[in-house]
């Protein structure tokens, strides 16, 4: 899949399951059940033990599923992550290493950005989107309205802390999409291997940004 086509399908799902459980297994399982419950996009932590040989099981056997590498923190991780067959790249700050990287090789890379001077630095790289991270701790959907003001065409991915109670508000705020862990892919829902209740979780989650996209076309 080409880089703007992946970059397509992220800002029409509008989310990036973060994918941060104890072992492979759970990641596996995870990311199986994200994508059969209609979101058909993973990004697989680095924290997670075998994230690498993850990825790449994903990449190889599930096509339909558009398989990133989270928490990226160095250039050499990012190689290996993108041998296995990750289709972006996402790190919790900001390396601007890791984003030439990426643009050097074509790929869709997320790169974490807190402050205006961060987000005009990793954009002005060649950034795909800018993940606004840890946005909550920061004033949650009104800091990212803040920052929409002087950056209206920097596609910003809120993530940090968002839940089904607030993530109508970041995407009313002006936010592209977002990035969404635990309440998403509910640690006991995984260890139980529920695919129900995580099917129920990513329907919610989908219903909430597609009606508040709606209403912000109004």
């Amino acid at each position: 899949m080409s880089r703007e086509r992946i970059r397509a399908r992220i800002e029409e799902i509008g989310i990036v399951p973060a994918i941060r459980v104890p072992s492979a297994a759970d990641a596996l399982f995870a990311a199986k059940a994200i994508s059969d419950c209609g979101i058909p996009i993973a990004e697989v932590t680095m924290t997670v033990p075998g994230a690498v040989e993850v990825i790449s099981e994903l990449a190889r056997t599930r096509p339909e599923l558009t398989v990133g590498a989270g928490t990226i923190i160095d250039v050499p991780t990012a190689v290996r992550c993108l041998d296995a067959g990750a289709q972006f790249l996402t790190s919790p700050g900001l390396d601007m290493r890791i984003v030439e990287f990426a643009a050097q090789h074509d790929v869709v890379v997320l790169p974490g950005a807190l402050t205006p001077s961060e987000i005009m630095a990793a954009w002005t790289a060649g950034a795909d989107f800018v993940k606004v991270f840890p946005c909550s701790v920061l004033g949650g959907a009104g800091y990212i309205r803040a920052l929409k003001s002087p950056f209206p065409s920097i596609p910003l991915i809120a993530s940090g802390g968002v839940t089904q109670g607030n993530v109508a508000d970041f995407i009313l705020a002006g936010a592209v999409g977002v990035g969404i862990g635990r309440d998403l892919i509910n640690p006991e829902a995984v260890q139980r291997r529920q695919v129900d209740w995580i099917r129920e979780l990513a329907g919610r989650f989908l219903q909430f940004v597609n009606a508040a996209r709606s209403r912000r076309l109004a």
